[in-house]
């Protein structure tokens, strides 16, 4: 019945609580609808990424999670390794001095959540698989249903649903579309990935995109760095798999920046320093060269950089930290690298942990270990 039928047929007082029910009816569908709409004024905006946090993540995530809150980041996005998983982190160690292994295996992943995310409050946070994620007894299945919250969370399920309204599995590879940027998260957590389903995924991903008039840059995230780039010591030239299926989907961005125009961008971590111009090498040509990234220094043990790395203009050990991408209107993307210092710590966190493990996961929280450089086939 319209609102002109009512005035006739209801007396003044009441008309008046039916013409309040409809404003806030209106208000309230409206709302929500709003809200799914992401702000694009057509300028700039940023997001952060970072990846391996074993060891002292409790400590320095939190201080990490300060700066990118700070920075105004649309999301965070962390590329694998939450907690070391062969034996216990030496942050867990301080706050539960009697835990068994078998205690540390049951809870670590929860550690994770309640020491390295809740800092972020309710900022967007993205997960990619590491290789410490699969250390045994933990299996992918049992990944995915730990962190189903943020592997199917709205975004990520909705892509996927558009990609095939029939695909109701939830995986740990996914992709989402934000501002016109693909993000596509990859599984290089095993020996045995990318395996056929995954390649057969990225090739539909890709082919979309390229379709896709929307979408104008693609940005890949996963953990180990894909071969032949400055650090193949610790990269998928580790096992044949990797290596034979990581050439081929390098190889497919690489043709899908040429034969389409948009920006390709690659962002790794699993080496623990921080590393720019991972795949300008002479393995790749000048034409084949995507800009990379290593950025593996979200609080695990840090390792020393490979020897022959003069062609990056960013190269730091010894350090923690994440990149700040600021995208432009155009959908190109600079990278800055945000280093995190001591005192950037919460106070509540040097507290719970004692001052002398901060102390000591800055200073003394590194390894000898020396991956190899660039090696071409």
């Amino acid at each position: 019945m319209s609102q002109h039928r009512l005035q006739h047929l209801l007396p003044p007082v009441a008309m008046q609580k039916v013409s309040a029910f409809v404003v806030l009816l209106t208000l309230c569908v409206a709302a929500p609808l709003q809200a799914q709409e992401k702000p694009n004024s057509g300028g700039s905006w940023k997001f952060a990424v970072s990846g391996d946090s074993r060891n002292c993540g409790d400590i320095v995530m939190p201080a990490i999670a300060r700066g990118v809150l700070h920075d105004g980041a649309a999301f965070y996005w962390h590329l694998g390794d939450y907690r070391r998983m062969t034996t216990v982190d030496e942050d867990y160690l301080r706050i539960h001095p009697y835990a068994t292994m078998g205690d540390y295996l049951a809870s670590a992943w929860p550690d994770f959540i309640q020491h390295q995310l809740k800092p972020f409050g309710d900022l967007p946070i993205f997960l990619t698989i590491g290789n410490h994620e699969l250390v045994k007894p933990k299996t992918r299945p049992q990944y995915i249903e730990q962190f189903a919250d943020w592997l199917d969370q709205p975004v990520i399920k909705r892509q996927r649903l558009a990609d095939n309204p029939e695909d109701h599995v939830v995986r740990s590879y996914y992709h989402w579309i934000d501002r016109g940027i693909d993000f596509i998260s990859m599984d290089n957590g095993s020996a045995d990935m990318f395996d056929g389903a995954q390649m057969a995924w990225v090739r539909m991903v890709l082919a979309n995109a390229a379709k896709d008039s929307s979408v104008r840059t693609v940005v890949v995230g996963m953990h180990s760095t894909f071969p032949e780039g400055l650090s193949t010591g610790h990269s998928m030239n580790d096992t044949p798999t990797q290596h034979a299926t990581g050439r081929q989907v390098y190889a497919q961005l690489v043709e899908f920046r040429r034969s389409t125009g948009k920006h390709v961008y690659v962002l790794g971590s699993h080496s623990h320093f921080v590393l720019n111009n991972v795949y300008e090498t002479s393995c790749n040509g000048k034409d084949r060269v995507l800009p990379g990234w290593i950025i593996g220094g979200a609080g695990a043990v840090r390792y020393r950089l490979p020897k022959d790395h003069t062609v990056a203009t960013v190269a730091k050990t010894d350090v923690y930290g994440y990149l700040l991408a600021t995208v432009a209107p155009d959908d190109t993307i600079t990278f800055e690298f945000k280093q995190v210092n001591e005192r950037d710590v919460p106070a509540g966190v040097v507290e719970q942990f004692s001052r002398k493990l901060v102390d000591w996961c800055f200073a003394e929280n590194k390894s000898d270990f020396t991956p190899a450089g660039p090696a071409c086939p």
